[in-house]
């Protein structure tokens, strides 16, 4: 039986574990599930994740689904993963555990209620919450704070690592969603975090050229958000001066 992967690219996580597989030359079936479209409620997909959400795994009649455990689980069942995504040294897998960890509850928290306040929230029939966007960047700006004096503090790639891990991948992919922002707001951002900025470019790098390939939806949808943004922006000028 394939190996199946169901994602939404527009999914942080879920371009992670799409990467991923595809660097390490991993044969599988990518099946798509909208988000948008409320595809994940549907009953044949509550069978793979009853708790509707992207990204999910079916390996024969194995079913997995949270994309850390997703990434451990490939980095362990399929043969020719370079160890140092997820090093067999007990010690090292710690670390890696610990990142993620601290993610959920921290960078996570930040970036997806700061673009989901700031701009996908209507498109999901909720208004805009300027209070929530606020306190996001907040969480946000600390976390890459942190990314910048402790994680990242004496090597080129998270815990002290000369090459990538899982954490990597999946921090980056993370970040990766401010690029929805105006170019305005994601280097207000981003910008004062030197060794953060570099961090994300070689993890990149490490993946090229699956990474740039599977964000092209997501760059496809800053477009549109942009020219809505300006339109949006040409039509309050015009009323101003009416």
């Amino acid at each position: 039986m394939a190996f199946k992967v169901y994602v939404d690219r527009m999914s942080q996580p879920s371009r992670a574990v799409i990467i991923f597989c595809k660097v390490n030359g991993i044969d599988f079936e990518e099946v798509r599930v909208d988000i948008m479209k409320n595809q994940q409620y549907s009953p044949e997909y509550k069978a793979i994740n009853p708790m509707n959400q992207v990204p999910a795994i079916a390996d024969g009649r194995f079913k997995l689904f949270e994309s850390h455990a997703i990434l451990i689980y490939i980095s362990c069942a399929f043969p020719g993963v370079a160890s140092h995504w997820y090093p067999g040294d007990l010690s090292k897998r710690a670390k890696i555990h610990s990142v993620l960890d601290w993610h959920h509850s921290n960078l996570r928290r930040g970036s997806a209620g700061l673009i989901f306040n700031t701009l996908l929230s209507p498109m999901r029939g909720i208004p805009l919450n300027p209070q929530a966007a606020k306190e996001s960047e907040q969480i946000l700006i600390k976390s890459l704070s942190k990314l910048e004096t402790f994680w990242l503090k004496d090597s080129r790639f998270l815990v002290g690592c000369s090459q990538p891990s899982i954490a990597d991948l999946s921090l980056v992919c993370e970040l990766m969603q401010l690029e929805l922002l105006s170019e305005e707001d994601r280097n207000r951002i981003l910008s004062p975090y030197k060794k953060v900025v570099q961090w994300m470019e070689d993890t990149k790098s490490a993946t090229a050229p699956h990474f740039e390939e599977v964000h092209r939806i997501l760059f496809k949808a800053k477009k549109g958000i942009r020219e809505r943004m300006a339109t949006q922006s040409g039509k309050t000028e015009l009323k101003a001066k009416m």
